[in-house]
């Protein structure tokens, strides 16, 4: 196995939405869902703009997946204030079951990955990945 940042960093990745997605075979989701419901799980009604930089997809790119999400009743759109520009996203009954589903496979494939990693390891994984994050987000501002 190549040991370099970037394979290994696209390599988790992609590992990781391989085991979520196996995980939630049965329940009809489709790539990029399980990450909408999550971050709509914590952020019921955004708006579309906002759920892109959240989930860190391309606004076209999300605007297929709420698409096929409201299409199978995980999701509505509603427009606020009268504001027409900007529709907010919401869970129904349906996807905030899935939403829950996603939650409980996202928290235990946490534990399972990361069981051999002692807490103090964890800590510093995590405040690493802190600073990657921050700094690819400063760089594509500067851009």
């Amino acid at each position: 196995m190549d040991t370099s940042f970037h394979y290994l960093l696209m390599a988790s990745q992609a590992l990781f939405q391989r085991k979520v997605m196996a995980h939630l075979a049965d329940c009809g989701l489709t790539a990029g869902q399980p990450k909408v419901l999550d971050y709509l799980g914590l952020h019921n009604g955004s708006v579309q703009k906002a759920i892109a930089a959240g989930c860190q997809i391309e606004p076209a790119t999300l605007t297929g997946i709420l698409n096929r999400m409201e299409e199978k009743g995980l999701i509505y759109r509603q427009m606020e204030n009268g504001d027409r520009r900007s529709l907010h996203v919401y869970l129904t009954e349906e996807g905030k079951e899935k939403q829950k589903l996603v939650r409980e496979t996202l928290e235990g494939l946490t534990r399972e990955i990361l069981s051999e990693i002692s807490s103090e390891e964890q800590q510093v994984l995590l405040e690493c990945l802190v600073k990657i994050c921050t700094k690819m987000i400063d760089a594509e501002v500067l851009q």
